[in-house]
């Protein structure tokens, strides 16, 4: 190899240590509308994390007493405003929900890591335990959101655990896209879902997409697999990531609606 190549590789490679975390997180800063014009009866709400952020998010009631009040911890794209209608579906079930929006997505202050979506995740739980109006926690995840929501349900149990397309760590999903880049020795962030799944103790759906082309549904399986259970598998066929289906389609509602109900 000549020196060149190597000045090129090294170039490269420093390259992708230093904007690593463009390539993995890919916020919508805003603005977001107000709730109750995207989902009537929803409302604006704000909190605090441990490290002095103050992060925005929408609490949409349900009708009565909730059945559960589901966290919804989000993918790496977009904002609280792409999630509404699985918000929505989630209400007419009887459940209350909270969007919020991780540092840097969504008007929030601060820049996305894995530690700093750990911590907003972990103050909009309390957020929602302060609350005189919340039914049992049932924590979604969705994507890299699985990772977070595996994370504090390691951390504190929730009622019931619901996956959305999880992959066993990002890691293995880096290697997947980038065969030609070092990963394991590059990754800032790694979200290491199969090695906490273990840990794991409350009641866990999986849901993966058959055609999902970014996180195939053999890691959600894998995934699944390692948890010690209760736990439940549901792949859609036909579904790819940002299809419809994965995001409130009918039957990832209704098999949410099913394991709250404890069916």
């Amino acid at each position: 190899m000549t020196a060149a190549v190597v000045m090129l590789v090294a170039v490269l490679l420093t390259l992708a240590w230093a904007l690593q975390r463009r390539l993995i997180y890919f916020p919508d800063g805003g603005p977001v509308p107000p709730a109750a014009t995207v989902l009537p009866g929803a409302q604006d709400v704000s909190f605090r994390t441990g490290d002095g952020l103050q992060l925005a998010g929408w609490f949409v009631p349900a009708g009565g007493a909730p059945a559960a009040t589901v966290l919804v911890l989000n993918g790496n794209a977009g904002d609280r405003a792409a999630r509404a209608p699985l918000a929505a579906a989630l209400a007419r079930q009887g459940m209350s929900v909270l969007l919020f929006d991780y540092r840097g997505y969504g008007g929030n202050p601060g820049e996305p890591t894995e530690s700093g979506l750990a911590a907003d995740a972990r103050a909009a739980r309390d957020y929602l335990l302060a609350r005189p109006d919340v039914g049992d926690l049932v924590y979604f995840g969705e994507s890299l959101g699985a990772a977070v929501a595996v994370g504090l349900a390691a951390e504190h149990p929730p009622a019931a655990l619901v996956l959305r397309s999880p992959f066993t760590s990002l890691v293995d999903v880096g290697r997947r896209h980038y065969p030609y880049l070092p990963v394991g020795a590059l990754l800032k962030d790694r979200y290491d879902s199969l090695e906490r799944i273990p840990e794991i103790k409350a009641p866990l759906l999986v849901v993966a997409g058959g055609a999902d082309d970014i996180v195939p549904a053999e890691q959600s399986r894998r995934l699944h697999d390692a948890a010690p259970g209760p736990k439940r598998y549901v792949e859609i066929p036909g579904a790819g990531h940002n299809d419809l289906e994965l995001f409130a389609g009918e039957r990832l509602v209704g098999e949410v609606a099913a394991l709250v109900r404890g069916g």
